[in-house]
């Protein structure tokens, strides 16, 4: 059996689209962030450094969870809608190992049926990333913007003359005490400064999809 198939989703991978920072996008606020820390620095009086880690401050805030719940809400019909696909692969899967019983045409048709539904599966999925990917990074940049203003104000009236982001992969840190953690201190600032609206209530997030049977290697 053609092995593109075999090549399902799994639904821990689509949960994990969920997993809110987009690593391109943390990069690109990263640079920013440590910009306007780099201006902040100009006018500090202090020696102090601190760490902040920006996808974990941006998921942890109050617009941040509810920003999640809705992207989950949103997508879990089309997520679904994968999953629905990947039980027909898995389908056909079973019935061609059960190829004793089936005449050569009826195999053969149904290997063109799965070889045709992976394509789907696979265009599709690659069309639902690429939308959850332009939405995460619309909230990413929404928030983000708005945290380095945050971000700025406190170092300069905390006296920080540096604060790196250890999300960020061009900002590489070995090593940092807790003690230089901001970020809690970040979260709670943002959180004070840009409320949830009262009675916007965050969508419940949707439910976390059954995980599919363990896959057998393809039988030739």
């Amino acid at each position: 059996m053609n092995s593109r198939m075999l090549a399902l989703t799994r639904s821990g991978a689509l949960s994990k689209i969920f997993q809110f920072a987009i690593v391109a996008a943390a990069c690109a606020f990263g640079a920013s962030a440590l910009h306007a820390q780099g201006t902040a620095a100009g006018s500090a009086t202090g020696t102090k450094i601190g760490v902040i880690n920006v996808r974990q401050a941006i998921a942890s805030t109050a617009e941040g969870k509810q920003a999640g719940a809705e992207l989950q809400s949103q997508f879990a019909p089309r997520q679904s809608e994968l999953e629905g696909l990947n039980k027909q692969i898995n389908d056909l899967r079973s019935r061609m190992e059960a190829g004793s019983k089936l005449s050569p045409e009826e195999q053969t048709r149904l290997q063109r049926e799965g070889e045709t539904k992976a394509r789907q599966l696979q265009r599709k999925q690659d069309e639902y990333q690429e939308d959850v990917n332009a939405a995460q990074g619309e909230v990413f940049d929404r928030v983000g913007r708005k945290m380095v203003d945050v971000l700025d104000r406190y170092a300069r009236e905390n006296g920080y003359v540096i604060i790196l982001d250890s999300s960020s992969q061009n900002t590489p840190i070995l090593f940092a005490s807790t003690n230089i953690d901001v970020t809690p201190d970040i979260v709670r600032l943002y959180d004070a400064a840009y409320p949830v609206k009262a009675g916007a209530a965050a969508p419940k997030p949707a439910a976390k999809p059954a995980t599919p049977p363990a896959q057998k290697p393809p039988q030739q």
